[in-house]
């Protein structure tokens, strides 16, 4: 059992963390004749070994789930969804959500096509509130930083929040607000056809390209604050504000998440570094939630789909779970210290 924590620490911490790719870094810009106790310097490395790293597992990430997402065209998605009812059908679509590798803004367009195709409401919202929240690329992320235990959690709460949201909707019965033309939409079902390995590498590959065309300047931007967190924000700050002693923290924290626009990628490294800097887990992991589901321009998208009613149940289903699994983190990392 020793033997095998050690071997798990160890691919934790050189594969998914790359420690060495740190120290690397570090030696490289000793090298160059740098000082890396300087404040400018200590930024500088942050920014090359974070960039590096996400960019490095986000393309190996992408590449495989868009290989396996080959398998699942949206075609293929609608009818493995309409094969379930109730509660079951909520926790497939929220699963489903999981292996598409799509921002918020990304996700709606697949929205209005399930909903467009007749799935039932809440169904679709439970894909909606699940795929940019708990996609598998977060879950090795966040398993490099935090830990396997942490990141499975996080996976198992966003889960959750997307299966009870989406019941949630369907109870209520709101398909009367959902704007006309997505209802009234011709509705067409073609079987995709069979794909050859070489095809679904090619579209591995371009999904892969794609999508870190996309998410790069997010990752800058990102890394950018993270780097400018960890050595800059004094830690009494981050700890006065975001720390066990301000009861509001996670508040605060969903609240400064939801105006940005990013998606899981570009929020790790500003998590990691309030992380370090003292801020509680819960009040970190409820920053990620509020930015990768809650940003303002997929709202603005999603307006296009949904009447007002309907948009103010979906940020209040999506707002009270996740300050609620925020505390309950911090409840949690309470008790294990």
């Amino acid at each position: 059992m020793t033997m095998l924590q050690t071997i798990w620490d160890v691919f934790q911490k050189q594969v998914l963390g790359m420690a060495y790719l740190d120290d690397l870094i570090g030696r490289l810009l000793s090298v160059l004749g740098m000082n890396l106790s300087n404040r400018w310097i200590g930024s500088l490395r942050f920014f090359l070994y974070d960039t590096v790293k996400i960019v490095v597992l986000l393309c190996a990430l992408i590449f495989i789930i868009s290989y396996i997402q080959s398998y699942f065209p949206p075609e293929r998605s609608k009818k493995i969804l309409g094969r379930f009812r109730g509660i079951g059908a909520n926790s497939v679509a929220a699963l489903l959500g999981t292996v598409t590798p799509f921002c918020s803004c990304s996700s709606i367009p697949l929205f209005i096509g399930f909903t467009s195709a007749g799935l039932p409401l809440g169904v679709t919202f439970s894909f909606l509130i699940s795929s940019p929240m708990v996609d598998m690329g977060s879950l090795v992320l966040l398993m490099s930083i935090f830990g396997a235990r942490v990141a499975v959690m996080y996976v198992v709460f966003g889960l959750v929040i997307a299966i009870i949201g989406g019941t949630i909707i369907e109870k209520a019965h709101m398909q009367a607000h959902v704007e006309n033309f997505i209802l009234t939409a011709a509705r067409v079902d073609i079987e995709s056809p069979d794909l050859t390995r070489k095809d679904r590498l090619t579209y591995a590959g371009e999904q892969m390209l794609s999508t870190l065309r996309k998410v790069f300047p997010y990752i800058m931007v990102g890394v950018g604050i993270g780097a400018l967190i960890h050595n800059w924000i004094p830690e009494s700050w981050v700890v006065s504000l975001l720390g066990s002693d301000n009861p509001f923290g996670v508040v605060i924290a969903t609240v400064v998440g939801i105006p940005m626009y990013a998606d899981i990628f570009g929020t790790i490294p500003i998590a990691e570094a309030l992380l370090a800097k003292g801020a509680q887990l819960g009040t970190v992991l409820s920053f990620m939630m509020g930015v990768t589901t809650l940003s303002i321009p997929s709202l603005v998208m999603l307006r296009k789909a949904v009447k007002p009613k309907l948009l103010a149940l979906f940020i209040t289903i999506c707002t009270m779970g996740i300050i609620m699994v925020g505390y309950a983190f911090n409840a949690l990392q309470a008790l294990v210290m």
